[in-house]
């Protein structure tokens, strides 16, 4: 045997590996009810069948016959629609593997660009806030490590809030200094939205690159390029109803980054590589179907979202929800309307995971891409808490397939599973 099909004894015994109970007696790893669409959100099947329709023709779409110029098509005409979902020109939108890659070509690329090219200063300093995804955190990182960035951390209030007095103040430090600001347009684990347009327009005024991390926002609230006043934009596929491993970088015309990836020029010669036409389909049948729905799952989501809040704090008395309370008139559209994120004292958030994985209820500790690494969330620090409650934190994250029997289902639970964790951490 030499290979895993064969090691397996092929299909059949894949077949009954994926059908074999698990260590809590659930086949497969069977979820009942996902809570989880923060991480990733089911596939929409009208951009699952446009995929796998795709997925069966062959056809590069740098090619020059026509079995290329049939794949350039499809990504030409998916791109014109992810333009026009996201309020940008098709030229601008340029396509990536997810929302990491866009994250480093917008961070990375801007910067470098700054950098006294064509006889201009060089600009040393980047903005981000300290609750950024580890994409845009660990990218700024690498710039300060390794080519010489001054990094500024810019605080936020303690529901997560950047105010656009302290990036004001920030800039006006230096402002001919700073290469580029980065501030995320919704918290990917808080919920939290930002004020980006008053964000983009500070950055404006010292004609300076205003980029933010748009994957969480996507899908759920209104996001685009040209209105929001912001030079570049991530959007990520696969959290908006399309695969996993395809995005994209909604960059303004003018802007010209320095390309991460060198190899065959494509996307305007700033992102290299084949293009995956059968994914960008995928990816721009469900940015045209999350816009046309998002206002109405926005109103059905955020009454489930303060349904599950409501009865977790019922459930649990002790329990605080981190970021805006979406039953103060103040916090109105401050939140993402599919997001509930609580700390649970006593507790350690990774036994709450667990607990309510063996019951079949799948949520997370923070963000997806640090799972496994026993470690306080970032954001939460940032906000004002302490370490014991940043790690004693779930985040719950509802999508379209969720429904009022998953936010019950969890309420049912949550209660003894937050009692056996405390007593498992005396």
């Amino acid at each position: 045997m030499t290979n895993l099909h064969a090691a397996l004894g092929g299909t059949g015994a894949i077949a009954r590996f994926a059908r074999a109970p698990g260590p809590d007696g659930r086949r497969g790893g069977a979820t009942d009810v996902y809570l989880d669409h923060a991480a990733t959100t089911p596939m929409l099947p009208e951009a699952l069948d446009a995929m796998i329709e795709e997925l069966a023709r062959t056809g590069n779409p740098s090619s020059l016959h026509n079995a290329g110029r049939r794949a350039r098509r499809v990504v030409e005409e998916s791109r014109e629609l992810i333009a026009e979902v996201f309020g940008a020109r098709p030229s601008e939108v340029i396509f990536t593997s997810g929302g990491t890659e866009a994250d480093n070509l917008a961070v990375k690329g801007l910067y470098w660009a700054r950098q006294g090219r064509r006889g201009g200063p060089r600009r040393p300093r980047v903005l981000a806030t300290a609750t950024e995804h580890h994409a845009v955190l660990d990218s700024a990182r690498w710039l300060g490590d390794h080519e010489g960035a001054q990094v500024e951390w810019l605080g936020v209030d303690h529901e997560g809030r950047l105010d656009a007095g302290v990036l004001r103040a920030a800039i006006e430090r230096d402002p001919s200094a700073v290469a580029l600001v980065s501030v995320m347009w919704a918290n990917n684990e808080v919920g939290t939205i930002q004020p980006v347009g008053e964000l983009a327009q500070v950055a404006g005024e010292h004609e300076i690159p205003f980029h933010s991390d748009a994957v969480q926002a996507a899908g759920q609230v209104p996001v685009g390029l040209a209105a929001s006043g912001a030079t570049a934009l991530t959007i990520s596929a696969h959290k908006l109803g399309g695969p996993v491993g395809v995005g994209a970088l909604l960059i303004a015309r003018g802007e010209d980054p320095v390309p991460v990836l060198h190899g065959g020029g494509q996307e305007r010669d700033v992102r290299s590589g084949t293009l995956d036409a059968a994914a960008i389909r995928g990816f721009a049948v469900a940015a045209e179907l999350a816009e046309q729905r998002r206002a109405e799952q926005a109103v059905r989501l955020a009454r489930l979202r303060d349904r599950l809040i409501d009865r977790v704090r019922k459930a649990v008395p002790g329990a605080i929800l981190n970021g805006p309370d979406p039953s103060a008139p103040a916090a109105a559209g401050q939140r993402l309307p599919g997001n509930a994120h609580f700390s649970f004292p006593g507790c350690e958030g990774d036994a709450l995971l667990m607990l309510l994985d063996a019951r079949g209820i799948a949520c997370s500790t923070g963000s997806a891409c640090t799972a496994g690494i026993a470690q306080p969330s970032h954001v939460l620090i940032a906000m004002g808490a302490d370490a014991a409650r940043a790690r004693g934190s779930l985040r719950f994250t509802l999508g379209h397939s969720s429904t009022q029997a998953d936010v019950d289902a969890l309420a049912a639970v949550i209660g003894e599973v937050v009692e056996r964790a405390r007593r498992a951490g005396r």
